[in-house]
């Protein structure tokens, strides 16, 4: 049996809405038509997301609910809610909740007795996963470490030695002390490493540390997702292979 469109949306509900993160034809036909039904949309930026929506042809109120003013806009989702009026949440990209905001949207609605509705879609995350060829059937989710180094070393010494591969982001500024970290703890250790998913200049490089820092040493372009991988295992059938 296909799936059906959705030609209403239940009262008083919640979605959680994937956008994509960074090729607009990641957009999900369910993404849209959720978003085009609903009342109104909150969002993480919302000249970020009038940007997204605009070119949809998407226009609902929208109401912010950044990370420095969660509260704020949580409260005012809640009360849209009460009201019996239908509430998508979208972040910057990617899966709200996923090292985005959300989290608070998604408590106190469920609290407040509404329906909280997840529309999946674009994630870096299991885009760099499927593509990675990691070993194991666990995968820590880890996200962006602190940007302070004694507390970035420590965590990664500590995600390291656990029996799985894990999955961190950063940013261009950053990339090349994430990557010194880790040679510095293991240079053999084999690293997947995604820039600039699903965009124009998206690269997918897979090899050990010591031969990615060589390459993206000082500072790279664009936004990084890297899963680490486990002990001695690595990657296979990548796009490409540094350091053999």
């Amino acid at each position: 049996m296909g799936l059906k469109p959705i030609y209403y949306l239940p009262m008083a509900s919640l979605y959680m809405v994937a956008t994509p993160i960074g090729n607009l034809g990641d957009m999900t036909l369910r993404a849209l038509e959720v978003l085009r039904e609903v009342d109104s949309i909150a969002c993480e930026d919302t000249r970020h997301s009038l940007k997204l929506l605009s070119h949809f042809e998407i226009r609902k109120p929208l109401l912010s609910c950044h990370a420095n003013d969660e509260a704020r806009g949580v409260s005012r989702i809640v009360s849209l809610l009460d009201e019996g009026k239908n509430v998508a949440y979208i972040s910057d990209a990617g899966s709200p909740g996923l090292s985005d905001p959300g989290a608070g949207a998604v408590r106190a609605a469920r609290e407040a007795g509404h329906t909280v509705v997840p529309i999946p879609g674009a994630s870096a995350f299991s885009s760099l996963v499927s593509v990675s060829g990691m070993p194991g059937r666990s995968i820590l989710f880890e996200g962006f470490l602190s940007p302070k180094p004694g507390r970035r070393r420590a965590r990664l010494v500590e995600l390291m030695a656990r029996p799985e591969s894990f999955v961190v982001y950063e940013s261009p500024f950053r990339i090349g002390k994430l990557l010194a970290d880790i040679a510095a703890i293991d240079p053999d250790r084999r690293l997947c490493l995604g820039r600039e998913m699903t965009k124009i200049h998206e690269e997918i490089i897979a090899g050990k540390a010591s031969a990615l820092l060589e390459r993206f040493g000082v500072e790279g372009r664009g936004e990084f997702a890297v899963i680490v991988g486990y002990q001695e295992h690595g990657v296979t059938d990548s796009e490409e292979e540094v350091g053999e």
